[in-house]
């Protein structure tokens, strides 16, 4: 394999790893802030640095789309091109798969999109998803598959599931390994435990040099996704990480780490911040309520990130309300900076065998609501 990952410790299922690849380390459990286009929308690269963030994710389909993968490995690479020396996984494309569904064409050799930008045709089979990561210089790079949509009757999510793992298995063959990189599998089936099985069977068979369990956050709920994780995850090769994909909010990654999951990466932070909403220990707030019009205090008075630090909720209402662009980027970083949070505090619990008070605390909290008004 030529990805490197140490599992430090276990509580429970929960796991404590590191992860060393080409360009740095990644301590585990980890949330990767999403950086679609080659940047992690109204953050500097050194602002995403100081949250906490040890890897992003880029997207293959949109960087193929602008500025083109060619014109990005001529320009030396994503991390060059964005200014993150750090480690990136590329999300293959296969999302885009399910959410461009008016805008593609599916074959069993791959997909023929027309680009939402301009309607310009582009294809993507696994073998072109492997390239173009590659000219990203990703250290992760991920199989190109069908996500599968939700709902979905069995029939059909088992179709999906073996067009995945036939496209996997074309990505494994097409590509290039190397020191400090590596692929990963998805896992497939929907929330069907049988199809599960079978993906998770497949992909061992392969050989990756990580699995992740794609196909959740679509719409089925946190009941039925954990139910899904408990099926699936004891399944996977317990010496490689562990990636959820597109999970989720706090309460989501602390549920699926205490199920054994390593990775983690979403949008709901970062877009919160461009909307108005701030995450905390507490729960969610909206900063564009009136409420917090003549509110002196920070968002979260134990939180260390520029916006509480410096910045009153009043002001930040005020940013929102003038719709200044500072308002997402104070958010953006806040809400950033509370998810590494989470996740140095899940590291540290499992570290010390702690995991199940650390868990009741930031239950305990997030039922607590909002601070009283002053």
């Amino acid at each position: 394999m030529s990805l490197s990952f140490e599992l430090i410790g276990t509580d429970g299922l929960a796991r404590r790893g590191r992860l060393t690849t080409a360009h740095g380390t990644v301590e585990t459990p980890a949330f990767m802030p999403i950086g679609t286009a080659g940047t992690v929308k109204a953050m500097m690269p050194q602002s995403v640095r100081e949250t906490g963030a040890e890897i992003i994710l880029g997207n293959t389909f949109h960087l193929m789309l602008q500025p083109g993968a060619e014109r990005v490995a001529a320009l030396g690479g994503l991390h060059k091109f964005m200014d993150w020396p750090a480690p990136i996984l590329t999300d293959s494309g296969g999302f885009q798969v399910m959410s461009l569904k008016e805008l593609r064409k599916l074959d069993r050799d791959g997909v023929t999109f027309r680009s939402p930008r301009d309607g310009s045709e582009h294809r993507l089979t696994p073998e072109r998803s492997m390239e173009i990561q590659h000219l990203l210089d990703a250290d992760i790079t991920m199989s190109f598959d069908e996500c599968t949509t939700w709902p979905v009757d069995e029939a059909a999510a088992a179709q999906s599931m073996r067009l995945s793992m036939a496209w996997a298995e074309r990505g494994k063959r097409a590509f290039m390994s190397r020191p400090g990189y590596g692929l990963f599998g998805i896992v497939q089936g929907s929330t069907f435990p049988a199809l599960r099985a079978e993906s998770a069977r497949m992909l061992a068979d392969i050989g990756f040099d990580g699995y992740a369990v794609g196909g959740l956050a679509v719409g089925e709920g946190q009941e039925l996704m954990f139910r899904t994780l408990d099926t699936t995850v004891p399944l996977l090769p317990a010496d490689r990480p562990r990636y959820l994909m597109g999970v989720g909010r706090p309460a989501d990654i602390v549920g699926a780490v205490r199920r054994g999951i390593d990775m983690f990466d979403c949008v709901l932070p970062t877009r919160g911040g461009r909307t108005a909403q701030a995450f905390t220990r507490r729960g969610e707030l909206n900063m564009r309520n009136a409420r917090h019009r003549d509110d002196p205090r920070p968002i979260d008075e134990r939180c260390t990130c520029p916006a509480c630090r410096n910045h009153s909720r009043a002001y930040l209402h005020h940013l929102i309300r003038s719709e200044e662009i500072l308002g997402a980027m104070l958010l953006t970083w806040h809400n950033l900076h509370y998810y590494q949070e989470i996740m140095r505090g899940l590291r540290t619990a499992i570290e010390c065998n702690s995991l199940c008070h650390w868990i009741a605390a930031f239950e305990t909290e997030q039922g607590q609501g909002d601070l009283p008004e002053i």
